[in-house]
């Protein structure tokens, strides 16, 4: 009974830390001037316009995000906060929140940092996504892979300026090639190891986004996003009916 008591307490103690790390998380561009893309001079060869990044409506997504995990974390305070789907979730949840907390304001200073850290964020917050259980889907799932989805792209745009920034390899029309494939790559496979709508979603708006970010400039670039985009869409609806 005690030993049961022990873990009952450890549950709810994560799941107050859940919600604590969820509204600290969406609290971040009020302390912050906001963030709406890197500064191009930020980098030793100025990126400015940059091909890779999605349009600044885009950014828009981030809002939802805050909600939906505020929301997601609540409930499972109230309602689940002893159920062992929902714990084995937290950790590595809570990890990807607290490093992004400070995200905005790393970023609007270091792109390298700021890269190092969306990878953590990144990695933690998939491994959530795949621990996540069946029940309660739009509650728990949805909102950690819409989450998961968004970083995925974020975390190869962030990739991309960096290596064009630097004068790595290629020029950022290259670079911008390279994270769009790889963003698609790594989507499709998670996709088809976790059918997850709200993870397709994610991509599908981002890769829109820098199909309308090179709308008029770049036709190759608009064509492999729009491509993209819809292979995504196509696994997150088979993900759907699954």
């Amino acid at each position: 009974m005690e030993e049961q008591n022990t873990q009952t307490d450890s549950r709810r103690m994560k799941a107050i830390l859940m919600l604590t790390a969820a509204v600290a998380f969406a609290s971040a561009p009020f302390w912050t001037s906001g963030f709406g893309g890197f500064d191009p001079q930020r980098y030793p060869i100025p990126q400015i316009d940059p091909p890779v990044q999605p349009a600044g409506y885009a950014f828009s997504i981030w809002g939802v995000i805050y909600l939906w995990l505020i929301v997601s974390a609540g409930f499972g305070l109230v309602k689940r906060a002893d159920a062992a789907g929902w714990d084995r979730v937290r950790w590595p949840l809570i990890v990807s929140l607290v490093l992004g907390t400070p995200w905005i304001s790393v970023a609007l200073v270091s792109p390298v940092w700021a890269t190092i850290l969306i990878w953590g964020m990144l990695i933690a917050a998939l491994i959530a996504f795949f621990r996540t259980p069946d029940c309660d889907p739009w509650l728990l799932r949805a909102p950690i892979a819409l989450y998961a989805g968004w970083l995925t792209a974020a975390s190869f745009v962030s990739l991309a300026l960096l290596g064009a920034g630097y004068g790595m390899i290629t020029d950022s029309a290259g670079w911008a090639w390279l994270g769009l494939f790889a963003a698609l790559a790594m989507g499709v496979a998670i996709l088809k190891a976790r059918p997850a709508p709200m993870y397709g979603a994610a991509l599908t708006w981002a890769l829109v986004a820098v199909a309308v970010q090179n709308w008029g400039t770049n036709a190759g670039l608009v064509i492999l996003a729009v491509l993209g985009a819809v292979t995504v869409l196509w696994f997150a609806v088979q993900g759907l009916r699954r």
